[in-house]
């Protein structure tokens, strides 16, 4: 990449201060005029035409019955938007482009951290602390995650009593996830969706989404770890919220009650900005002008 090719780069909207997710399905998104469209209903009796302010959002989600264009490609990458191939209700992530960086500073301040067994533990010990408001004493992971594991089911019961909802526990049954109770379900679909902000805000700082320091084995390790920094603020109360009007007589089904919640808590608290932020502050990266600033943890 050319940084201020042509007066590109300058021209982009950062990350942080855009709308975050659109979901599209059953048409194609193509390039009209120059301006990002999605054509849906091609063979219906109704077929209409979408621009999408592909400036303004983070990533397209492209479901079932999609394609795109070479055009629509192009225009996406000039101008940093990113776009993923989902399944039916986003259950399944099949392809991302990525969103080519024109900086390293923070994938190989990551590097360095990951590679230190003791520095490792220690930014795990501090995303610890950033989820459960304190600094715990241990340096094994495996203890940590049962002392987070514990507080955890806490929290469940906790936001079940807050929105009036009964709860049985958290089940989940991944070779068949539609037999899970409704608050359960809800759990998984606001779960896909924070970490697809996470996804973004990872990407949209150059990071290696491969490289966590709590999740190990996931090639999207390092955005399990930021999505869970956000999971009693956000996840459980997108699910929670959306369980709570699936319960209360609302006929949508509740991947939809799920998306539209999500879409709202996201723009109303600006959470990938937010995400953006707290990825600075575990890898302890300050930012001024582009340029990054290192300190140990």
């Amino acid at each position: 990449m050319l940084k201020g090719r042509l007066g590109l780069e300058t021209a982009r909207i950062p990350h942080a201060d855009r709308h975050g997710l659109i979901w599209l399905e059953r048409g194609e998104l193509c390039v009209i005029d120059g301006c990002l469209h999605f054509a849906a209903g091609k063979n219906s009796l109704t077929p209409h035409v979408l621009q999408v302010p592909h400036q303004a959002v983070s990533m397209i989600l492209l479901g079932p019955g999609s394609s795109v264009t070479h055009d629509a490609l192009r225009l996406l990458a000039r101008h940093g938007t990113l776009m993923a191939a989902v399944g039916q209700d986003g259950v399944r992530t099949y392809t991302a482009p990525p969103l080519l960086p024109d900086r390293s500073d923070v994938a190989r301040r990551q590097a360095e951290l990951w590679g230190a067994p003791r520095r490792r533990i220690s930014v795990a010990r501090h995303m610890y602390a950033l989820r459960l408001g304190e600094v715990l004493p241990h340096r094994d992971l495996d203890t940590l995650r049962g002392i987070e594991g514990s507080r955890v089911k806490a929290i469940y019961r906790l936001m079940a009593e807050k929105y009036g909802i009964v709860w049985e526990g958290r089940h989940y049954d991944r070779s068949n996830p539609t037999t899970a109770d409704i608050p359960n379900q809800a759990i998984n679909h606001a779960a896909t969706a924070v970490q697809g902000a996470a996804a973004i805000a990872v990407q949209a700082l150059a990071a290696i989404p491969q490289l966590g320091f709590i999740h190990e084995d996931s090639g999207q390790a390092f955005v399990l770890d930021i999505a869970d920094l956000f999971r009693d603020t956000i996840t459980l109360q997108i699910a929670f919220s959306a369980a709570q009007k699936a319960l209360s007589g609302n006929t949508d089904s509740i991947d939809r009650l799920v998306r539209r919640e999500a879409s709202m808590v996201f723009r109303k608290q600006s959470v990938i900005a937010a995400m953006i932020d707290k990825i600075k502050l575990v890898l302890r990266t300050e930012e001024a002008d582009g340029v990054g600033n290192d300190r140990d943890p």
